[in-house]
């Protein structure tokens, strides 16, 4: 009896290291024979965070040298906010000949937390391309709350409209670029999220004044509908809004970039994980059809089983990089309407 309870609990052992074996494997397996296809995850952070110690994910390098082809322009505020200085920094080619493309990257961290040096992984990659890549600090719920964040960004891009010239970048062509937080802010922006006084080159989403224009954006899980049953009661949500959903309805509204698209809003590339537990992927599926009901040309790729920040892992920033380029290559020429 005993022995044949042995041989049961072996054989379960067994059956269940090879079943884990297998499923661990498939993501890469599959990934590596459709290479032209959203990487597969693993749904749980568990199995994620065992593909990582096994080897068989990889995390991105945070902090990627920078190379001698790369000039950096550091520390240059841009606002001072109540003695606080705000500021962004700058890369770009050194041998850059012609005026190139802007991009303009956001940082997330729940709108409480995060560094500029956070988006170094795509900064460095696409200044070496040949673009002029930014990245720019914001007041956090520490300093203040909705709608300090976003009235920096917006002034930020009004920096960015007015400062072409003197950094080697086209303020023609700007994208903006953010994830998680940085997404929502990003599409705020982006949409034409408006405030009493703002430029009336940032009033519209077509973003077109004295030549200056908003071209692309890319949300990378953000979130862009507060009014939602999941966002209202978010704790990060509303302490942002520092209002209850009942307290001030029209606030949750006025901070959702949803609220601001129409006809004329910007190409956009759409990039979450399904198994996103931080911003429901539902979040970005209303976005693609709102942007599709609009005719607004939007890329949209659901990444099958990653949760949220997916895109620290390797394989997923590569195929983000990847698509990021093609849309770029799209939406930043010269020649797009």
């Amino acid at each position: 009896m005993k022995s044949k309870f042995l041989k049961y609990l072996l054989r379960s052992i067994i059956v269940i290291f090879v079943s884990a074996v297998i499923l661990l494997l498939a993501p890469v397996t599959w990934s590596a024979i459709n290479r032209d296809k959203p990487p597969v995850g693993y749904h749980f952070m568990v199995p994620v965070k065992i593909a990582l110690l096994t080897g068989l994910e990889k995390l991105i390098e945070r902090s990627p040298a920078i190379l001698p082809e790369i000039e950096e322009f550091l520390n240059i505020e841009y606002k001072n906010a109540g003695g606080k200085s705000l500021q962004l920094d700058l890369y770009r080619l050194r041998n850059l000949k012609e005026p190139a493309p802007l991009l303009v990257f956001i940082h997330g961290g729940g709108w409480k937390s995060g560094e500029r040096s956070d988006y170094l992984p795509y900064l460095i990659p696409f200044a070496m391309k040949g673009y002029v890549t930014a990245t720019v600090s914001y007041r956090f719920l520490a300093d203040s709350i909705y709608p300090a964040c976003v009235e920096d960004i917006t002034d930020a891009v009004r920096w960015f409209c007015s400062n072409g010239e003197n950094y080697g970048f086209d303020p023609g062509r700007i994208a903006l670029i953010g994830g998680s937080a940085g997404g929502h802010l990003s599409t705020l922006a982006g949409y034409g999220w408006t405030r009493s006084g703002l430029l009336p080159a940032l009033q519209q989403g077509r973003n077109t004044v004295n030549e200056c224009r908003i071209k692309a954006v890319v949300d990378i899980y953000g979130p862009v509908d507060l009014t939602t049953d999941y966002a209202r009661s978010h704790p990060l949500v509303t302490a942002l809004i520092g209002h209850s959903y009942e307290e001030a309805p029209d606030l949750y509204s006025n901070a959702s970039p949803i609220t601001y698209l129409d006809s004329n809003d910007p190409p956009t590339l759409i990039l979450h994980g399904t198994s996103d537990s931080l911003v429901p992927v539902s979040q970005s599926d209303d976005l693609k059809k709102s942007l599709d009901s609009l005719g607004i040309p939007c890329t949209y790729y659901r990444l099958p089983l990653w949760p949220h920040s997916m895109d620290i892992v390797q394989r997923v920033n590569l195929f983000c990089q990847q698509k990021m380029e093609e849309f770029f290559r799209i939406y930043l020429a010269g020649d797009q309407p």
